[in-house]
């Protein structure tokens, strides 16, 4: 598959850019460089290979979710600049 100038006249239409003359014809011979490039990698032999997610093999490592100490809600409170009946009060924002 070939991209045209078309091609690229129809993107920059949806995405509302401009292009010269000049910059089209680049962007033609750019996008059908990447597109070449593709194509090369897909003669690759990947059968072997499992999807990847990362190109590190890491995994999440998360702590075990257990009960502490907490704070009160009055000590919570105690610093806040505004409350009322047990909850902090801010200005409205709409």
């Amino acid at each position: 598959m070939n991209v045209t100038v078309r091609d690229v006249d129809h993107v920059a239409a949806l995405a509302h850019l401009q292009f010269s003359e000049e910059e089209r014809e680049q962007l033609v011979d750019q996008l059908n460089a990447i597109l070449a490039y593709m194509e090369k990698l897909n003669t690759l032999d990947t059968s072997g290979v499992g999807p990847t997610f990362h190109v590190l093999n890491l995994k999440n490592v998360f702590r075990s979710d257990e009960i502490g100490p907490s704070l009160s809600q009055e000590e919570a409170l105690r610093n806040a600049p505004s409350s009322d009946r047990g909850h902090f009060t801010v200005p409205k924002v709409i």
